[in-house]
């Protein structure tokens, strides 16, 4: 059995396979993924590209009310597949596959582009935003106006 430390690595890992999937990160993630995985061995490389590439289709290929189903699905069983080879290793070579995956995991973070588009908003991190008082807040408004509505009552002309 896992350490917790290291089944949240797996989680990790099956959830940074799924978002990198069809994006410019892909061809480099999916190499470096199939290599961790066949650990030196050409066939076993080759036979998780192809589950990469299927795990591709099958996103694409998801109706939009489905793709989030698909998505945890997916997680799911790439952290299995990530689990399941961490624990078939001895314990002094499943502490080298760790550090190789955490350092995998580590340059596609480090990898990613964020982008917002005109008027856009980037964020990495939180964005806490607050009105109090009578005031409005937002991160973007467009035009507003402020003040004391009219009270109703008789209209003078």
């Amino acid at each position: 059995m896992l350490s917790e430390a290291m089944a949240a690595l797996a989680a990790a890992g099956g959830t940074a396979v799924v978002q990198a999937a069809g994006t410019d990160a892909w061809t480099e993630m999916r190499q470096q993924v199939a290599r961790w995985f066949g650990r030196g061995n050409p066939q076993r490389e080759h036979a998780e590209l192809e589950r990469l590439d299927q795990t591709t289709a099958e996103l694409e290929a998801a109706r939009p009310a489905e793709v989030e189903r698909v998505r945890i699905r997916q997680e799911a069983a790439w952290q299995g597949r990530i689990e399941a080879l961490l624990e078939s290793l001895e314990d002094i070579e499943r502490v080298r596959v760790v550090d190789e995956l955490r350092t995998l995991l580590a340059q596609q973070t480090s990898h990613r582009s964020v982008s917002a588009g005109q008027s856009g908003l980037a964020v990495g991190g939180d964005v806490h935003v607050r009105a109090d008082h009578g005031s409005a807040a937002a991160v973007s408004m467009g035009s507003v106006t402020l003040g004391n509505p009219s009270q109703p009552g008789p209209h003078q002309d």
